[in-house]
C-alpha cells in the first residue's frame, strides 16, 4: 500500500514538473528580447565631415557603398549635404565715401555763410546810411567794427577811409554805400594774396602739408576734411597721425581716412611725433601719393615743450624735402585769444597759411582781417560746419558778398 501511495506522489510531482516547463516556455516566447548590457561597448568616434563630404550613416541609415558616396558633381551640388555646407565668404571691401567736389561745395558753403555772417555788415550799412553822420554814429560804426574781431588796427583804418569817401560821396543812395563798403572791405581783406593750398611737390616726392593748433580747434578734423577735399580733386593721400598725446586723436584721423581710402600712418599712445611724421612721408614716397598730410600734437601754446616738438616734427621731415605748406587751425569764435595763439606758433614754425573753423553761427567774421594782419599770412580754407564736407578754400568776394548780403 504504501508503495502505492509513493508511486502516486512521484507520478504528480512528474506531472507538476512537466507542466511548469511548459508553462516557463510560453512566458520566454511572450517575453520582449533581452536588453543590452549595462556596460556600453567603447567605440572610436566617427570622423567628423569635411566641407563637401557626406556624412557617416547613422544607425538607421543603412551604411552606403563607395560608388554611392562618389556623387557626380552636379549631383552632389543638389545634394542636402552641400547645400547645408558652411561657404566661407571673403569680407566685402568697404564702401568708400563720395567726397563732394569743390565746385558744389562752395556753392552751398557761400548760402550758409550768407545766413550767418551778415549780421556785421547790415549793421554797417544801416549805420551809414543814417541822414547825419556825426561822431557818435562814426563811433557805434567803430564798436560794431571790433565786436566783429576786426581788431584795433584796421577797425581805424576803414573807419579813416569810410570818412573820407562818404563826405567826397555826398548824396548816399543805398547802392553806393553797398558798393563803397564792398570795395573798403575787399581791401582790408587783400585779394593779392596766394590762397591756394600748395599740395604739389617740385620734386619727386609727394607735397608734404603740416597742421598745427591748439586741441579743440578742429584740428584733426580739419586735417580730416582736407584729405576729403583732395581725394575729391583726384589726389591720393597718406595721413599721419602724429598727435599722439591726445586720447584717440590718431583712431580719429584713421577713421576719416578709411572712409576715402587714404592710409593713416600711426604709433602707440604717447609715442614719439617726429618718428611718425618721418614714417608718414617715407611710406608717401614709397606709395608714389600725392600729398602727405601731418597731424600734430595740439596741448596748450603755452607749453615749452610742445613747441619743441613742433619744431622737431619740422626738421625731421624736412630731411626728406621741404614742407610745402603748415597750416594754423584756430577757432573763429575765440578771438583776441586766438591771435595769441597765432603769435606763439608763428616764433616756432614758418605759417603759411590759415585755416579758420566753426565760422558760421557767428557774427565775428572780422577775424579773417585781424588774423591776416597778424601774421602776414593768408586765410586759405574755412570750415562752417559739422559736416565732411563743410570745408572750402576761402574766397574774399565771396566772404564780402555774405557779409553785406544782398
Amino acid at each position: 500500500m504504501e508503495i502505492l501511495i509513493l508511486a502516486v506522489v512521484i507520478a504528480l510531482v512528474a506531472v507538476g514538473a512537466i507542466s511548469g516547463l511548459v508553462v516557463s516556455s510560453r512566458k520566454k516566447k511572450q517575453l520582449p528580447p533581452t536588453a543590452p548590457p549595462s556596460t556600453p561597448t567603447i567605440t572610436a568616434p566617427p570622423a567628423e565631415p569635411q566641407v563637401g563630404e557626406d556624412a557617416a550613416p547613422t544607425v538607421d541609415e543603412p551604411r552606403r557603398t563607395i560608388e554611392e558616396v562618389a556623387l557626380p558633381e552636379a549631383e552632389a551640388a543638389d545634394s542636402p549635404a552641400a547645400v547645408d555646407a558652411p561657404v566661407v565668404v571673403a569680407p566685402e571691401a568697404p564702401v568708400l565715401d563720395v567726397p563732394e567736389p569743390t565746385a558744389g561745395r562752395l556753392v552751398r558753403l557761400r548760402a550758409r555763410l550768407a545766413r550767418s555772417q551778415n549780421s556785421l555788415g547790415k549793421g554797417l550799412l544801416t549805420l551809414l546810411s543814417r541822414e547825419h553822420l556825426d561822431e557818435d554814429t562814426w563811433e557805434e560804426i567803430e564798436e560794431t567794427l571790433l565786436i566783429a574781431d576786426v581788431g584795433v588796427a584796421p577797425t581805424q583804418e576803414l573807419v579813416d577811409r569810410l570818412r573820407e569817401r562818404v563826405k567826397v560821396l555826398g548824396t548816399r543812395t543805398p547802392a553806393d554805400l553797398r558798393t563803397l563798403l564792398k570795395e573798403e572791405l575787399l581791401n582790408l581783406l587783400g585779394t593779392d594774396f596766394d590762397r591756394a593750398v600748395k599740395t604739389e611737390s617740385g620734386l619727386d616726392t609727394p607735397a608734404v602739408v603740416m597742421v598745427v593748433g591748439v586741441n579743440g580747434t578742429g584740428k584733426t578734423t580739419t586735417t580730416g576734411k582736407l584729405a576729403r577735399v583732395l581725394v575729391a580733386d583726384g589726389r591720393s593721400v597718406v595721413l599721419g597721425a602724429a598727435d599722439t598725446f591726445r586720447a584717440a586723436a590718431a583712431d580719429q584721423l584713421q577713421t576719416w581716412g578709411e572712409r576715402v581710402g587714404a592710409r593713416t600712418v600711426r604709433g602707440p599712445e604717447g609715442g614719439d611725433p617726429a618718428s611718425i611724421a618721418y614714417d608718414a612721408v617715407k611710406e608717401g614716397i614709397a606709395e608714389g601719393a600725392d600729398v602727405v598730410l601731418i597731424d600734430t600734437a595740439g596741448r596748450l601754446h603755452t607749453k615749452t615743450g610742445l613747441m619743441d616738438e613742433l619744431g622737431k616734427v619740422k626738421r625731421v621731415v624736412e630731411k626728406h624735402g621741404p614742407l610745402d605748406e603748415i597750416l594754423l587751425v584756430l577757432d573763429a569764435t575765440t578771438g583776441q585769444n586766438g591771435l595769441t595763439q597765432a603769435r606763439v606758433f608763428a616764433e616756432v614754425v614758418d605759417i603759411t597759411g590759415i585755416v579758420l573753423t566753426k565760422l558760421d553761427g557767428t557774427a565775428k567774421g572780422g577775424i579773417v582781417v585781424a588774423v591776416q594782419r597778424e601774421l602776414g599770412v593768408p586765410v586759405k580754407l574755412v570750415g562752417l560746419g559739422e559736416g565732411p564736407d563743410d570745408l572750402a578754400p576761402f574766397e574774399p568776394e565771396a566772404f564780402v558778398d555774405a557779409l553785406i548780403g544782398d
